[in-house]
């Protein structure tokens, strides 16, 4: 049950990322498609990073000490993913600063995300607490993939000239991420 829920978690979160980017014939890249590219580039990293995370539990280790290496591992993987979406900037696009924005807005979502998940672990105590974290860490990365998808509607909201859509689709990384080729 613990393994099929946290695999049903990252399941979510794969899903959620994959129709975040969109995917399309792509011709010149262009600034706005480089930015793209650098977020689904970062997205690639952080889900694989997740992956490796979340695997580690599910393997049937849900002992304190695997559920802290998860959790550091998670950690890690975030604020690295937090550090690549804020060093992008803005897109060179009509809406640019409030695509940051937004941005900006997802990376302090899952900076309290990973404190949710990092306080959870620390309560743990006992196999009930080990249990009782796992089952925070599941509901939290399901959060997070939510949230990164949020961002990503709000996204299309703000680009009325498609431009970004434009560039998801222009990016390697966006149809590498989605699985088709161009």
């Amino acid at each position: 049950m613990r393994r099929t829920s946290t695999a049903a978690a990252l399941a979510v979160v794969l899903v959620l990322l994959v129709a975040a980017c969109g995917s399309d014939d792509g011709s010149d890249t262009s600034a706005t498609a480089t930015w793209a590219d650098g977020v689904c580039s970062a997205i690639s990293t952080w889900t694989e990073s997740l992956g490796t995370s979340v695997s580690s539990l599910q393997g049937g280790d849900v002992s304190r000490e695997a559920l802290e290496g998860a959790a550091d591992d998670v950690q890690g993987a975030t604020e690295t993913f937090v550090d690549d979406l804020r060093g992008l900037g803005k897109p060179d696009t009509e809406a640019g600063q409030e695509a940051q924005d937004s941005v900006d807005q997802l990376a302090d979502q899952l900076e309290t995300e990973v404190g949710k998940i990092e306080d959870a672990v620390d309560d743990a105590s006992g196999v009930s607490g080990v249990l009782t974290a796992v089952s925070t860490v599941t509901a939290t990365l399901a959060t997070m993939g939510n949230q990164l998808s949020s961002t990503f509607n709000e996204l299309e909201q703000l680009d009325a000239g498609g431009e970004l859509e434009d560039a998801f689709r222009e990016s390697d990384s966006c149809r590498d991420l989605s699985g088709t080729t161009g």
